[in-house]
């Protein structure tokens, strides 16, 4: 960046120095420009105050909103240390003593949300942390002070979320002397108690308790004193064998070798213990001890599980001891371990276990370490300084050539030291942890090689630069074609660790980078899938590495040779974890390597949630990237070489339109070179080559097409006979064939467009293939083929005659009654595509085709809901096509008029008709993609006819029955029970209401819907709770409210628990809402839903779909008293819901409609109304049913009628009646329920002639005929459905 100063450019420029008499002797000469001066940015500096850690700006600057400023001392000084001193320099630092924070406890919250949002993990984790250890503390405290556990449930309360792991958190711990004895007792305790399964101990806490105590006692083991001063129970013991660990420590060491042998983490943990008890100097023969039992345990594996479990311990036990245990003491024991893990590596135990491969990986490279000294690695590659000073220093001591070698060794002078250093003499045992961490590196398990890889790093750096540089070229070995993926992914991770430690110096960067490139775009198809992602991003991040490890000097090259593969990755790799670490190793590159050309804006551009979306990544970030120099042509290669072909047909399709952005960059390019390589792939024998060849070919043409490229005659020719070769070669048959079936499609739309020259016999050869594509039963090709039929056919045959065009049309017309239901699907759909020339003539034909076909098909075998959908969608793209142009072109002077008419009539009540369509199969409720398809349709033709002219006699052709049932179908939809449907709906009738380019006209209470439906975005319709309060308020107008309630009775009676409170709490608040003053008027809305309901019963007549869940209605609203006050109309509802019931449990096997009917006659017999007669007379009727849970429910609605209402039962007969209810075992023999209904019906002066004669009543007749099997699993079946299965 460059700052100007206008006024001090000017003076200088005024002061006009060259011709200064005085300066001109001198040979000085003083430009009339300032020197600009290339800078960077820093990072805010980051402030430390009291106890809340590091806290850094927010927007470039701190904010004390909240804090209080305890002192603040200001001391003005001259600096003498300065390493860029200057003369006069005042210098003042600011001490903050103290930063209390001072909000209100109702603030912490929201003050600790704030904070959350920009503090850095390591402070968030911090605070919680202290959070829940005070907790943990006060307990330990407690159980010091008293020297014993009181209370064991205070043990279960200690459970700490270790968030940082036990490193960050363990020196919160306290770690007194004292601690020592009461913490073993508590260990001892919580071991001894231990009751359960692991899941148990992990859900009561005891686990967390346990790994708490365990981390606890690490730290008080490192006492500074003799284990043995402090332990109590040795103190009046005189004399102690030596050879024999104190007592306290024998105590730990069985319950630490207890724990190796869990398998939760209390394992790791006490490996931990073990490391730290057993370096200590004064724990010899602890520690022989331990080595022998480590022996015992690593010689004796077996198959057992839970010896298998302690050998894994017992090998992460040793491990920590190796990395804790100082060199002097460990040396001794390292050719015993290694013995004993050099068999055990190659034993089945290992080969079935990747946590004890890991842990002996770990262990191996461990006692390599132990093995070498610890030396200064003087060859090490230091490109980088951690403190300001020392990189000012550097940058200083630049002119001096020697100063740069000891740090960076990249010159040929610090090369010739590194082969003149001394000699070291390295164990022969070295060579062999070396060979098993390289075998390691080609794990099959990814947490093995990463261990691997870090313990050649670490080894590596105690090495000469000669041993060094032979681990560095086996490292290269693994990257032979002839490995597999994890051998190339423990490469690249053991490549990034010498990066990152310095000890892979930039003379050997030649050598890694064509590798690493390699890696980068490592990809092997295995079957129907690939593998080499993890690859990838291994490589990635050896990339990183190097922007971190190395100076700008050293990776300018290399830069340059890296970041277009790392862009290609970034943007064209399928896995979005990959696309991401290639864009964070080129930022990390671009932000530490100096001035990169357009790093900045590329950086920008490629950001973390761009590249989220791989359509994003294809089609927007790499285009954008794609315009800087140096990007273009590898993005073209990578899309035409390694993505056209890719096995992921999806991935095709994208290389192929991302490779169509970018010829805008280049034309003459994409049709001399990349357009001559894809024609010839068109027909390869691999099907993704072939079918991303056909898509790529397509998508080019009209690319070019559309950057103004003319394509020569020759070129037209080779285009055109792309799709004849593929049908030569048959290469629509066998495997693969509708994969290409929708490429040729796409290719023939996009040929289409671009209006290349074809032959007649072309021509027919393409409109053939486009034809069987619309055959087809597979619904993407057929919408593939569709697409390219509409811009086929006005390209090449819309100069034909009139016998031409009809034929094409009649073919259509005569395809929608096919038998088989492929066609009639593809027929639809071709016909709505048709231009306006070949329907104009016809068009009556057409519609009248097309309406019969949005009908349900009479057969049942002949009913295809897809066929419908299309129906509908294709009847109202010819409507559209057909009143799209001003003039009409095409139509007879009153055809116009005619055509409106049939709109209006047809077209209208077909749609209105495909509203009804409910059909169900085994995919579920097939019809709402019908009354969804109709939905958009009636609003496309309301718009039709709202901008038509009226007819003659002013009446216009949208008038008001058309809008009633518009709205009133749309609102039936938005109170109904799918989510999506009641929000295609509203949203449906809120463009009409709110339509600016076209005004709906005769729309009933529009301003009432205008203010239930608002014109405002991002409203919630499918949240059942906001949509029903809403619509639930056009039951007040007549001719919306049946059509409300029809769509009500679904929601309120269906099975969705949630969708049912919701649609009943809103129609509950609306009937008790806003008493009527008036007391004739006072249950106007309950007689208003009373007459809705009566009409939705009559309506849907037989028909389950809406009759059940009407029924359940009523119930429930029976059930809180809702429709049983209504003086008069009380009775005439219920009468019509009696008769409803008659007609609809006539022979009836639905046991949830029984259920809901007898339900309903219950309280309708309850109440004091002469209906109540009628209704008991009918349920007793039920006391004798087929079903003995019938019988049971109808004898429990009988017990509770006769019990509320005494006026059907009166005195004694009452109670006698009471007890042949309570008393009877209605589930048992019919002849007994018979018997026992007649003395119901006696007791209440009914005669058999009067009950309501139910078609099972006659058991007689239905004991001597045997039931048919169809009506036995029909029985069976609604058995299963009424109890929940």
């Amino acid at each position: 960046m460059s700052w100007t100063y206008g006024a001090e450019l000017q003076e200088l420029k005024r002061s006009n120095y060259a011709a200064n008499p005085l300066i001109n002797p001198t040979s000085i000469t003083i430009s009339t420009t300032f020197t600009e001066v290339e800078g960077r940015v820093l990072e805010p500096s980051k402030l430390r105050f009291g106890n809340c850690g590091d806290w850094f700006s927010r927007g470039g600057r701190w904010n004390f909103n909240k804090k209080n400023y305890m002192e603040l001392q200001v001391q003005f000084n001259k600096s003498k240390h300065s390493i860029a001193a200057r003369e006069g320099d005042l210098r003042f630092t600011f001490s903050l003593m103290e930063v209390e924070d001072k909000a209100k406890p109702s603030m912490a919250g929201e003050e600790m949300e704030e904070d959350d949002e920009h503090d850095s993990k390591e402070v968030v984790l911090q605070r919680y942390f202290l959070q829940e250890w005070k907790l943990v503390k006060s307990i330990l405290d407690n159980i010091v002070s008293n020297g014993q556990v009181a209370d064991l449930s205070s043990v279960r309360k200690i459970q700490s979320i270790v968030l940082c792991g036990y490193k960050a958190v363990i020196r919160f711990f306290p770690h007194h002397v004292s601690d020592l004895e009461p913490a073993v007792c508590l260990l001892e305790k919580c071991h001894g108690t231990t009751v359960g399964t692991a899941l148990r101990q992990e859900s009561t806490g005891e686990m967390e308790t346990k790994c708490v105590i365990l981390l606890w006692l690490s730290i008080l083991v490192l006492v500074p004193f003799d284990i043995s001063s402090v332990d109590t129970s040795i103190v009046n013991t005189q004399s102690v064998d030596a050879n024999e660990p104190p007592p306290l420590v024998a105590r730990i060491l069985k319950v630490s070798k207890e724990y190796l042998s869990s398998a939760g983490p209390m394992q790791t943990i006490a490996g931990l213990l073990l490391s730290k008890l057993l370096t200590r100097p004064d724990m010899r023969p602890a520690f022989t001890s331990f080595i022998q039992w480590g022996h015992e345990v690593l010689s004796s594996a077996t198959e057992d599980v839970m010896r298998h479990f302690r050998l894994l311990g017992a090998v992460a036990s040793l491990a920590a001891i190796f990395k804790t245990g100082s060199r002097k003491s460990l040396l001794d024991i390292v050719h015993v371990v290694w013995n004993d893990a050099s068999v055990l590596i190659k034993s089945t135990s290992a080969v079935r276990s990747p946590l004890l491969r890991k842990n002996l990986i770990k262990l191996a490279q461990r006692m390599g370490l132990i093995c070498l000294p610890h030396r200064p690695t003087t060859w090490r590659y230091v490109g980088k300084h951690s403190t300001l000073g020392e990189n000012i220093l550097q940058n200083s001591s630049q002119s001096d050539p020697n100063g740069l070698v000891s740090k960076s060794g990249s010159s040929s002078t610090g090369h010739d030291n590194f082969l003149q250093e001394e000699e070291m003499d390295v164990p022969d045992i070295i060579e062999e942890f070396i060979e098993l961490l390289l075998s390691g590196l080609k794990d099959t398990d990814t947490v093995v090689r990463w261990s691997a890889a870090k313990g050649i790093g670490r080894i590596t750096s105690r090495l000469t630069y000669t041993l060094a540089e032979e681990v560095f070229l086996s490292l290269l070995e693994l990257f032979s074609p002839g490995e597999g993926d994890g051998s190339w992914h423990g490469g690249c991770l053991a490549l990034a660790e010498l990066a990152r430690r310095g000890l892979l110096l930039p003379v050997s960067l030649p050598k890694v980078v064509p590798v690493v490139i390699k890696a980068l775009h490592f990809d092997v198809r295995r079957g129907p899938h690939s593998v080499g992602s993890h690859v990838r991003d291994a490589a990635a991040y050896v990339c990183w590495a190097f922007g971190r490890a190395y100076n700008h000097t050293d990776m300018r090259g290399i830069l340059d040779e890296l970041a277009p593969h790392l862009l290609i990755i970034a943007c064209y790799d399928r896995e979005v974890n990959c696309r991401r670490a290639a864009a964070a190793a080129f930022q990390e590159n671009v932000g530490r390597q100096g001035n990169y050309p357009h790093g900045i804006d590329i950086v920008n551009t490629a950001d973390y949630f761009a590249l989220s979306s791989r359509v994003n990544s294809y089609l927007n970030v790499a285009v954008s990237i794609a315009q800087y120099d140096g990007y273009l042509y590898p993005f073209m290669d990578e899309l035409l070489y390694n993505k056209i072909c890719h096995w992921e047909k999806g991935l095709r399709e994208l290389a192929s339109s991302a490779l169509s952005n970018l010829v805008k960059y280049d034309p003459e390019y994409s049709a001399n070179y990349v357009l001559e390589k894809l024609i010839p792939c068109t027909l390869a024998t691999d099907l993704c080559m072939r079918h991303g060849a056909t898509m790529a070919v397509g998508e080019l043409v009209l690319a070019l097409h559309n950057c103004g490229y003319v394509f020569p005659i020759d070129k037209q020719k080779v285009l055109a006979g792309v799709i004849p070769a593929i049908e030569k070669a048959r290469l629509y048959r066998g495997k693969g064939g509708e994969i290409m079936r929708a490429a040729v499609s796409r290719f023939c739309e996009c040929i289409s467009i671009v209006n290349i020259n074809l032959t007649e016999k072309v021509k027919r050869s393409l409109l053939d293939t486009i034809n069987e594509n619309l055959r087809h039963p597979n619904a993407q090709i057929q919408n593939a083929a569709n697409e390219a039929f509409k811009q086929f056919v006005p390209t090449y045959f819309a100069t034909m005659d009139d016998k031409g065009t009809f034929d094409i049309t009649l073919k259509y017309l005569e395809q929608l009654n096919d038998a088989n239901v492929a066609v009639r699907r593809g027929s639809a759909l071709a016909l709505g595509v048709l231009p306006v020339e070949f329907l104009a003539s016809r068009w009556k034909m057409v519609l009248q085709k097309l309406c019969k076909a949005c009908a349900i098909e009479d057969k049942p075998e002949d009913r295809d809901a897809e066929a419908r959908v299309n129906a509908v969608k294709g009847l109202v793209s010819v409507c559209e096509t057909l009143t799209s142009t001003t003039d009409h072109s095409g139509l007879q002077p009153d055809d116009h008029k005619s055509l409106c008419i049939t709109i209006k009539t047809e077209v209208m009540q077909s749609l209105f008709n495909a509203l009804e369509d409910y059909s169900v199969d085994n995919r579920g409720d097939v019809g709402s993609w019908v009354r969804t398809a109709a939905m958009n349709g009636l609003e496309k033709c309301t718009y039709i006819l709202s901008k038509s002219d009226k007819l003659d006699g002013n009446e216009s052709l949208f008038d008001a029955n058309i809008a009633t049932n518009l709205v009133g179908g749309l609102v039936k939809q938005a109170v109904e029970k799918m989510d999506r449907l009641r929000e295609v709906a509203a949203k449906t009738l809120q463009r009409i209401l709110n339509s600016e380019a076209i005004f709906v006209p005769e729309i009933p209470y529009r301003k009432k819907l205008e203010k239930i439906i608002p014109k405002e975005d991002e409203l919630k319709w499918g949240v059942p709770s906001f949509t029903f309060p809403r619509f639930i308020q056009l039951l007040k107008f007549g001719c919306y409210s049946k059509y409300v309630m029809s769509g009500l009775v679904i929601s309120i009676g269906g099975l969705e628990d949630s969708l049912r409170k919701a649609a009943l709490g809103a129609l509950l608040d609306y009937i008790q809402a806003d008493k009527v003053k008036d007391e004739n008027e006072k249950n106007s809305r309950e007689l208003s839903i009373s007459n809705d309901i009566l009409w939705v019963l009559q309506k849907y007549k037989r028909r389950d779909r809406v009759i059940i869940p009407s029924l359940k209605m009523i119930e429930i609203l029976f059930s809180k008293s809702i429709l049983l006050h209504m003086e008069t109309q009380t009775i005439i509802f219920c009468g019509g819901v009696v008769e409803c019931l008659a007609t609809e449990l006539k022979g009836t096997k639905d046991f949830n409609k029984l259920y809901a009917g007898i339900a309903i006659l219950g309280y309708i017999a309850s109440i004091s109304e002469p209906i109540d007669i009628r209704a008991f007379s009918y349920l007793l009727s039920f006391l004798t049913h087929r079903y003995p849970k019938i019988r049971k429910a109808c004898a429990e609605q009988v017990y509770l009628v006769l019990i509320q209402n005494g006026e059907l039962v009166r005195g004694e007969n009452l109670e006698n009646a009471i007890v042949i209810v309570s008393e009877c075992c209605w589930e048992g023999d019919l002849e007994e329920a018979k018997h026992q209904k007649l003395k119901l019906c006696g007791l209440a002066n009914l005669e058999a002639g009067q009950l309501v004669m139910h078609s099972s009543q006659t058991s007689a007749r239905a004991s001597q005929h045997k039931p048919k099997p169809d009506d036995e699993n029909a029985s069976y079946s609604s058995l299963v459905e009424s109890a929940g299965f």
